[in-house]
């Protein structure tokens, strides 16, 4: 099972090319589904026909889905809602309290992630992929396991007897959910932009939230490129050679962000807006040239975290891209360190060695940040 998450800014084209992706990896063989995430539905546009809220075929080995969030809240959610209030109120709350207290923030996002789980782990698919919200909605889907289960860890207090079936249950759901997207076997994601500066700023932002995560990236999807202008003439030729020259300055600067050949790859726009499988063949072809989609994505993982000893304690080394204009902040919060790059902001349990230790220093080099710590190194 291999499970392929698209993201990117608003109207860089991401749900056309989920669904030529989907396309071209039923097309070699895979039984595929695409599932739309994104409230704006627009994966039966592609396609140029009605989904619904099961997946429906659309071509042989290719199915697909449009999630129906609000019907999730109606039905899934409510369900455990009450469970949990009856819980709260057992363990001593009044009714309002615990009305107010089972109010969990991102619930839609959440229920949106669990079906995608559903979908993938009891169909019959090979391959999943999935046409997530725009980029800040995404970010906060894929953050949401670590976010809500830290939320219930702070409002449902451990020992207390009849609050611990509802919220175990809950709990190892949403580990479960981590799992599935941490693992790089089975989920990577797709980032996909338009050769514009302001939108590479925002992926890079992106790439840094991703690796704090977890997440892996396994590449670029450069949407929109102006055509090649071998055969342009007129009064149009000399601006449509300069957005083109523009274009590709803005390619050479993807080159900071850490991917090699063949991971970062361009489609160039048309004139025409493209919509049903042929046309969404058309592109998958484009795209991948061919090949399997799925091919030469299989680059090592580096570890979030690596601890090495250096003089006098240990030198915490942090794998998350930096560019030269990023904003870092670390603060030591207990047992966590504190890691907010461009905004994005995650704590990251010390490991155990390393938490009677102070932090002495930090700095980042071309492969993430480097904190020095120091302290006891002695047996515990």
């Amino acid at each position: 099972m291999r499970i392929l998450l698209f993201t990117g800014k608003g109207g860089v084209g991401k749900t056309t090319l989920a669904a030529a992706t989907a396309a071209a990896l039923a097309g070699r063989g895979r039984k595929t589904l695409v599932v739309s995430t994104d409230p704006a539905h627009s994966l039966g546009d592609a396609f140029g026909r009605a989904l619904g809220a099961e997946p429906s075929e659309v071509d042989t080995l290719l199915h697909a889905v449009q999630i129906d969030t609000r019907g999730l809240v109606d039905s899934t959610w409510r369900e455990l809602r009450q469970e949990l209030q009856s819980a709260l109120a057992g363990a001593g709350l009044d009714s309002l309290d615990a009305e107010e207290l089972t109010v969990v923030p991102g619930v839609d996002e959440l229920l949106a992630l669990t079906e995608v789980q559903r979908l993938a782990e009891h169909g019959p698919w090979e391959t999943v992929v999935v046409d997530c919200g725009p980029t800040a909605e995404t970010l906060r889907l894929l953050a949401l396991p670590e976010a809500v289960s830290g939320y219930l860890s702070r409002v449902f207090k451990p020992g207390a007897r009849r609050t611990a079936a509802a919220v175990r249950r809950l709990g190892a759901h949403l580990e479960s959910l981590r799992a599935l997207l941490t693992d790089p076997a089975t989920t990577t994601v797709r980032l996909v932009l338009t050769p514009e500066r302001v939108v590479v700023a925002e992926a890079r932002r992106t790439l840094s939230s991703l690796a704090l995560r977890g997440i892996l990236v396994d590449g670029l999807i450069v949407n929109r490129l102006m055509p090649a202008p071998g055969f342009w003439r007129g009064a149009a030729a000399s601006w449509m050679r300069t957005r083109r020259t523009q274009q590709n300055a803005v390619l050479a600067e993807l080159g900071d962000a850490g991917f090699g050949p063949g991971q970062v790859k361009p489609v160039e726009h048309r004139a025409v807006e493209p919509v049903g499988l042929a046309a969404l063949q058309e592109i998958a072809y484009e795209l991948y040239q061919g090949l399997d989609p799925l091919a030469g994505n299989e680059k090592g993982v580096t570890p979030l975290l690596r601890v090495s000893e250096s003089d006098g304690g240990y030198q915490l080394r942090i794998a998350v891209p930096l560019h030269r204009d990023s904003e870092v902040d670390l603060a030591r919060v207990d047992d966590d360190l504190a890691v907010t790059v461009d905004g994005f902001r995650r704590l990251i349990a010390l490991p155990e060695m390393l938490r009677p230790c102070r932090i002495t220093g930090a700095e980042s080099d071309a492969h993430g940040l480097v904190v020095g710590l120091a302290g006891n190194r002695g047996p515990g």
